[in-house]
């Protein structure tokens, strides 16, 4: 029997002041333990939470982290959107762009839908057998292209933030 029948919906992700968020997906029931020890070996400092989408046999969200707030946050996350061999990962004092890549390299880790700090809609489908993440709106669209003075104070923003010398 084959259908095409699905419903859309977009969920919105509430992001902490000061927090980071990487959304992705997986597909094995250890990546919260694994995404886990990648973040905690990244940084003695880095406070986080994860929430998994188990896709089948008991279908839960499986959590972890070092920080019972973020923790909470992205169990939410995670059961609102509601999608299958999804993850969240929630971060406090820490950048995405200080694990973006040590979460990458985790071997269940499939893709990564987005890592930020703006606000944040995940478009999802729904169909009788499940949801599925369509795509994500990340932030807000641009209101025109830099000038040399709006390049000048990128640069110094960097600088001033540490990510450049």
């Amino acid at each position: 029997m084959e259908s095409s029948a699905f419903k859309t919906k977009v969920v919105k992700v509430e992001i902490p002041p000061e927090g980071n968020i990487i959304f992705g997906m997986s597909h094995f029931i250890k990546t919260v333990e694994d995404l886990y020890e990648t973040l905690v070996e990244s940084s003695p400092t880095i406070k986080f939470g994860i929430a998994f989408c188990e896709a089948s046999q008991q279908r839960l969200i499986r959590t972890d982290g070092n920080n019972k707030e973020l923790i909470d946050l992205a169990s939410k996350a995670a059961f609102d959107v509601g999608c299958g061999h999804t993850f969240f990962i929630f971060l406090k004092d820490s950048f995405p762009v200080n694990v973006l890549n040590r979460v990458k390299r985790v071997s269940e880790v499939c893709r990564i839908f987005c890592a930020t700090a703006n606000p944040l809609e995940v478009l999802v489908a729904e169909t009788e057998l499940g949801r599925g993440v369509i795509g994500v709106v990340d932030g807000q669209t641009p209101l025109g292209i830099e000038t040399d003075e709006n390049k000048k104070e990128r640069t110094e923003f960097l600088r001033n933030i540490g990510y450049k010398r």
